[in-house]
C-alpha cells in the first residue's frame, strides 16, 4: 500500500528506536547488578535507593515492550493489507490520527468508547 510508505517508514525507525532502548536497559541493568554485588548494602538508605531504581527500570520495559508490541503490530496489518482499519469496528481510522500515531489500531470513536470504558470499571 503505497498511501501508507510514510507510516511504514516510520514505524520502521521507532521499532528500531524501542528495540535499542530495550537493549541498552538490559545492558544497564546487568553492569548495575555487578556494582551492587560488590557493594555492601548496609544502610537502608542504599537499599531503598536501589530497589527504586530496578521498580522504575522495570516500568521502563514494561512500557517500552508494549510500545513496541503496538508498533509491530501495525506492522503487521501493513502486511496483511489491513492497516488504517479499526481493529474494534473495522472502520477506517482518521488519517490525522494515523499521521500522529502511525500504530493507533483503533479509530477515535473506540478509543474514546475504551477509555470511557476503563474510567467506569476503575471506580
Amino acid at each position: 500500500m503505497a498511501q501508507y510508505d510514510k507510516q511504514r517508514e516510520l514505524l520502521e525507525k521507532e521499532k528500531s528506536r524501542l528495540l535499542s532502548e530495550l537493549a541498552e536497559l538490559k545492558l544497564r541493568a546487568s553492569s548495575d547488578v555487578g556494582r551492587r554485588e560488590g557493594s555492601p548494602f548496609g544502610k537502608q538508605e542504599e537499599e531503598a535507593s536501589a530497589t527504586f531504581e530496578m521498580e522504575r527500570t522495570l516500568a521502563l520495559k514494561q512500557r517500552l515492550a508494549a510500545l513496541l508490541a503496538e508498533v509491530e503490530h501495525a506492522l503487521e496489518k501493513l502486511e496483511a493489507g489491513t492497516y488504517g482499519r479499526c481493529d474494534s469496528c473495522g472502520r477506517a481510522i482518521e488519517a490525522a490520527r494515523l499521521e500522529a500515531l502511525p500504530q493507533a489500531s483503533l479509530c477515535l470513536s473506540c478509543k474514546m468508547k475504551r477509555a470511557g470504558d476503563a474510567r467506569t470499571r476503575a471506580r
